[in-house]
């Protein structure tokens, strides 16, 4: 079968590979859609934390069950997506109900590789059902997961103000989340393209520009001079991470789903006298992507609006570092198997 290997920061190479066997307690799955996103995209750069190469990138995946061991509720043909967290099932995170923050989680297209395949071979118990979705709404529960989970980590409540620092893709799932949470959301960013798209697709009711606006001032003004009672990062990027502690309201909490590789810098003073919690968040649960599942069937959330660029498996390898470019527009790019 066809493979697509990131052999190094900034090349790819298609190679092939020997089909999956079937094995017992996993499930052979053909791979339908993948979706990009920025751990792709940092990989492809080699700034992502907790990488090697060579590496088969992909973990938001669409996918039809072809074969499958210990899983007797999923059938052949039935269409699916994955949690692409492999946990141990034993450490301490594992026995108090945290499998994303495993010990020795391993994360396909990161840690393993993912799904930038034809066939791939799974755990069975991380197989989702897919409940009737399409495989465009399948590849994007994934990260629309990782942002109820923020969301979760967050303790939103309705009626606070939640300040969503970056609005890419996790970003928008925060945003979603807190929404249906019944906060009021605040987007930041610095691309004016991708604000728009909140305003316009997420109706998010207050956006600010970074660049160009006072950030203080226009938190001020939107929160009645309280400032955002939780701010959620999602850029991954350590300026923005830093800077945000500022935005904080006394009593907030602060939670980062991006990741980045170097040291968080924040003034003591300023953190202490807000009492204000500090918070990552990692990966999803499974509870996660049942939120994302029922939220999709219900029309809560529609993210197949976020897919502004589709290409087959063969381009890949050509497009893949325009989607680097900001001046590109791209929200979410998906990749169409054979």
């Amino acid at each position: 079968m066809k493979t697509l290997v990131c052999t190094t920061p900034g090349q790819f190479a298609y190679e092939q590979a020997d089909m999956p066997r079937l094995t017992p307690g996993n499930a052979i799955l053909k791979i339908k859609q993948v979706g990009i996103c920025g751990t792709d995209l940092h990989a492809f750069e080699g700034t992502q934390p907790f990488f090697s190469y060579p590496r088969i990138l992909g973990h938001e995946l669409a996918a039809e069950v072809v074969a499958v061991d210990g899983a007797p509720d999923f059938l052949p043909g039935e269409a699916v997506t994955i949690i692409p967290y492999s946990n141990c099932t034993h450490c301490i995170a594992c026995r108090t109900g945290k499998p994303n923050c495993c010990v020795s989680l391993q994360v396909a297209g990161v840690h393993m590789d993912g799904g930038m395949v034809e066939y791939l071979s799974v755990p069975s118990r991380l197989l989702v059902h897919g409940e009737g979705l399409g495989f465009d709404e399948l590849a994007l529960v994934e990260p629309l997961a990782i942002g109820a989970h923020g969301v979760r980590r967050a303790a939103v409540q309705a009626g606070e103000f939640v300040l969503v620092v970056g609005a890419g893709p996790i970003g928008l799932g925060v945003m979603e989340f807190a929404r249906i949470a019944g906060a009021t959301v605040i987007a930041l960013d610095i691309n004016e393209g991708r604000l728009a798209f909140c305003r316009e697709k997420l109706n998010v009711p207050f956006t600010i520009h970074a660049a160009n606006e006072d950030v203080h001032e226009a938190l001020r003004t939107i929160t009645n001079g309280d400032m955002p009672t939780a701010v959620i990062d999602a850029t991954g990027s350590l300026r923005a991470i830093n800077t945000a502690f500022s935005y904080l309201a006394h009593g907030g909490r602060y939670v980062l789903v991006g990741l980045q590789k170097g040291d968080i810098s924040v003034s003591h003073p300023e953190f202490h006298k807000r009492e204000a919690t500090l918070m990552s968040s990692r990966n999803a649960t499974r509870a996660d992507f049942e939120l994302v599942i029922s939220s999709m069937k219900s029309g809560a959330v529609n993210p197949t609006t976020y897919i502004t660029h589709r290409v087959g498996f063969d381009q890949v390898g050509d497009a893949f570092a325009s989607w680097l470019d900001p001046a590109n527009g791209v929200i979410k790019a998906m990749v169409l198997m054979p």
